[in-house]
């Protein structure tokens, strides 16, 4: 079997680098860490209004029991008037994406 060796240049312009998509999904999550989402931070992120969000993730028993911080999870769940809610976003993002199917198929 014969082989042929080439050596090709690619030019890559000096505002850019290559990186694994491995390293890349890190980067990302590390843009999450120590970040917090606000309501309407989550409505922009998924492109939802607050009530649906509320009536399809937040408040599903299912769901609560994963999310709440009263049972170890990452969103804080406004017990009166004037409190706000509060999403640890790096949490709350991987939680999105590892049930996206839960969410949807209701």
């Amino acid at each position: 079997m014969q082989q042929l060796s080439v050596n090709i240049t690619i030019p890559i312009p000096s505002d850019s680098v290559i990186i694994s998509r491995v390293e890349l999904e890190e980067l990302k999550q590390a843009q999450l860490q120590g970040l917090y989402w606000s309501m309407k931070d989550l409505e922009n992120r998924l492109n939802y209004k607050s009530e649906w969000i509320k009536e399809n993730i937040l408040y599903p028993s299912k769901f609560r029991k994963i999310l709440d911080v009263k049972t170890g999870g990452f969103v804080f769940y406004p017990q009166s008037k004037g409190q706000t809610w509060s999403f640890q976003a790096s949490d709350m993002a991987k939680f999105l994406d590892k049930h996206f199917q839960d969410i949807f198929s209701n």
